[in-house]
């Protein structure tokens, strides 16, 4: 059931993020997905090597939180980097509360009936806390990069 879970996944996560470069300004997509992913896969590389968090491991050395880390959570900042591009603070901060609630409930159900993901020494709160703090992170350096220089 996991390997049928995983590939249903791969598929919505390569169709979501083919339709998120359907808009303009794709450079600003494409630099929010590659920016969280390397940095989603340094930080989820430490979690799991310091076995906060266990992931089902598909072959020697591939485990399904690349799949997490390289795709799917990319491809949800994305969609949260557009449907923030134009916001104020506090619609930045209410929209990326809603985009980590859904993460983590969905994560929190994936931990709870399949193996895909079990919490070692973790708690949904980190989750919960982690993603908010690193999606805000993101797309406030992403709002830095693309700032318009005034002088």
């Amino acid at each position: 059931m996991e390997k049928i879970i995983l590939w249903f996944l791969l598929i919505l996560g390569i169709a979501l993020f083919i339709f998120s470069l359907r808009k303009q300004p794709i450079k600003d997509w494409l630099l929010s997905f590659l920016l969280t992913s390397y940095s989603a896969l340094i930080l989820g590389t430490i979690v799991v090597e310091f076995k906060l968090i266990k992931y089902l491991v598909l072959s020697n050395h591939v485990n399904a939180g690349y799949l997490y880390e390289l795709l799917l959570f990319p491809v949800i900042g994305v969609y949260f980097y557009q449907t923030s591009y134009r916001s104020n603070l506090p619609g930045i901060i209410f929209q990326c509360a809603l985009y980590t609630s859904g993460l983590t409930i969905v994560e929190v159900i994936i931990e709870e009936y399949t193996n895909i993901v079990e919490f070692v020494n973790w708690h949904w709160t980190y989750t919960l806390l982690s993603v908010f703090c690193f999606m805000l992170a993101i797309r406030f350096l992403l709002k830095l990069i693309n700032r318009k220089n005034k002088y």
